[in-house]
């Protein structure tokens, strides 16, 4: 197959070279920066650059940009897809760029499906981008009403670079699950590292204080349009967890023991069950 690639960071850099490290597809790829384009063929992730003539012969076309840059290549591109091809978007929301694409693909012929690649890092950029990304990871796909085919295509494609499960949900079932999966601990963190106290850290921390960090390192351009194409969501989490995290703050600060215990039980009791353990 032949296969476009926009937008070659660290998710569109590391799809470049997964695929074509690990399959026999041709991949094409465009990017803003044209100093990342020629790095990304020295370097074999793609075999030319992604014109509006390869575009138009290509089986599957990946978006991997921000929601509204993907909404609006998509449909700047459109007239140029092919009938039949399958368009995916790695974005961290779904109902937006589904909403605005699903008709765009229907009236042109082709097939869009929204995507989330479960991988990432802490860095972005195609500097960071390796073909290992992928492996063992989640691949997330919403429902299509386009044929069989088509989605077998898809999964075919990701579980030959890495992915090893496939997950086909609703736009909002994933925009929910998301808020709490990823945007609020992203959220967490980013807080987390604001206190005054973390200057003083060295020496006095772990592993728990860079598991919570790790995270706070975070593109704030991205971030903030997700979080705010996702506001109800997210904000309903937080609303949640700073209900949760009060109910600590007054237990320690009233010196109420039983309390205390009883909220860390529940917490530990919970992780156990989502976890599948017997308790």
């Amino acid at each position: 197959m032949e296969i476009g690639i926009v937008g070659l960071g660290l998710i569109g850099g590391s799809l470049a070279k997964a695929i074509s490290q690990n399959t026999d597809n041709t991949v094409y790829g465009t990017d803003l920066s044209e100093q990342v384009v020629r790095k990304a063929i020295l370097v074999n992730a793609i075999e030319q650059p992604l014109t509006d003539t390869l575009l138009t012969q290509c089986d599957i076309v990946i978006v991997a940009l921000y929601p509204q840059a993907t909404v609006d290549y998509v449909k700047s591109h459109a007239d140029l897809i092919k009938e039949g091809a399958v368009v995916v978007d790695c974005g961290g929301i779904k109902k937006l760029v589904c909403d605005e694409l699903i008709p765009v693909a229907e009236e042109h012929g082709f097939l869009f499906v929204g995507g989330h690649p479960m991988a990432g890092l802490e860095h972005s950029g195609f500097t960071y981008a390796k073909k290992s990304l992928f492996n063992n990871a989640s691949m997330i796909f919403t429902a299509t009403k386009g044929p069989i085919e088509s989605m077998e295509k898809l999964k075919d494609l990701f579980t030959s670079i890495g992915f090893t499960n496939i997950e086909i949900t609703t736009p909002e079932a994933h925009d929910r699950k998301i808020a709490f999966t990823s945007q609020l601990a992203h959220v967490v963190s980013n807080a987390y590292i604001k206190s005054p106290t973390a200057m003083e850290h060295a020496g006095f921390s772990a592993g728990s204080y860079k598991d919570l960090t790790r995270v706070a390192k975070l593109n704030e351009d991205m971030w903030t349009e997700l979080f705010l194409e996702n506001r109800d969501n997210l904000a309903g989490e937080i609303d949640t967890l700073i209900d949760s995290l009060t109910e600590y703050r007054d237990a320690i600060r009233e010196d109420d023991s039983e309390r205390l215990r009883a909220l860390l039980r529940d917490g530990r009791e919970k992780k156990a069950l989502i976890d599948g353990e017997v308790f």
